[in-house]
């Protein structure tokens, strides 16, 4: 279904839902929205022993690697596993699903339209990693009013008890950082736990709207820079991939909702070091396969 169509049917059921999906959005919010004591052994040591046979241990132990994986596959129990996942790093262009999120809380309370303008370029932002693109979103919603959302208490993906998170205090131009976040100075932050929180907290429809969810997964779909996780999992079949990567220098990050087969997951990749995205290849498909085990992945052959 084309962006078109999508919006001109959120538009005509907008107005009978909208009281039905606050208070809906209101009783998820009502409860913990907490992943950090989802940690699963299991998951844990098979993401340890895929780092230690890609030989990127001494990578993890330095810092300049880390990572989450998130499985979704059993609904309302998800398995968590982490390395180096709540620290807060330079992401690149990761931190656009900020803006993403900004200007969908926006368009839910009525302040931007989503019309077919409005949506192709938040298309752009993500799906083409547009900075042009992600500057003009950015100004729709305004830049003090997104560090407001992503710290408000209902979804705190910015929260100094977890040592941050996501964080955009500069536009995608040449222009200066206006405000870098209070902890670690960053101007495009992220931890790896933060970002794959926000992908769990999309897909439980608990950032917006079931309507407005549907269209953010539309703008995170079909991918069109094949590299990194991409790349690495172009050799699993029957994939459904929602992503958003970055890239600047030696910084490389990469973020991905994965469906396939009965199964649901989020792999999240933050490197600083120059064949980080390289590591993101390799890591993509072993990483996936700690989820979707070889008999499913042959069966879908």
């Amino acid at each position: 279904m084309s962006f078109s169509q999508i919006s001109r049917r959120l538009r005509r059921v907008c107005t009978a839902v909208a009281l039905a999906t606050w208070a809906a959005v209101a009783i998820a919010q009502s409860a913990p929205l907490d992943l950090d004591d989802r940690v699963d052994p299991s998951l844990q040591h098979g993401l340890e022993d895929v780092v230690g046979s890609l030989g990127l241990t001494q990578e993890v132990e330095s810092g300049r690697l880390s990572l989450a994986l998130l499985d979704l596959s059993e609904h309302g129990a998800p398995r968590l596993a982490m390395l180096n996942g709540n620290a807060m790093v330079y992401a690149a262009s990761l931190p656009k699903i900020a803006i993403l999120l900004g200007a969908f809380v926006e368009a839910e309370r009525g302040r931007i339209a989503l019309d077919d303008a409005h949506l192709d370029e938040i298309t752009r932002m993500i799906r083409y990693s547009s900075n042009e693109a992600a500057t003009r979103v950015l100004d729709w919603v305004g830049r003090d009013r997104l560090l407001a959302i992503l710290q408000s208490p209902s979804i705190a993906l910015y929260d100094p008890r977890r040592n941050g998170g996501l964080w955009v205090g500069k536009s995608y131009s040449r222009e200066d950082a206006y405000e870098r976040d209070p902890l670690h100075h960053l101007s495009h932050g992220a931890t790896a736990f933060q970002v794959a929180r926000f992908y769990w907290l999309l897909d439980s429809d608990r950032l917006v709207g079931a309507p407005f969810a549907a269209l953010m997964k539309q703008a995170l779909s079909r991918p069109g820079i094949h590299h990194k996780f991409v790349k690495g999992l172009e050799g699993r079949p029957g994939l459904t991939i929602y992503r958003k990567s970055g890239t600047w220098q030696d910084f490389h990050a990469d973020s991905a909702l994965v469906e396939t087969s009965g199964h649901k997951f989020v792999m999240v990749g933050l490197a600083h070091h120059k064949d980080g995205g390289e590591w993101l290849v390799r890591l993509a498909a072993p990483m996936h396969d700690l989820i979707v085990s070889p008999t499913t992945i042959a069966a879908a052959r």
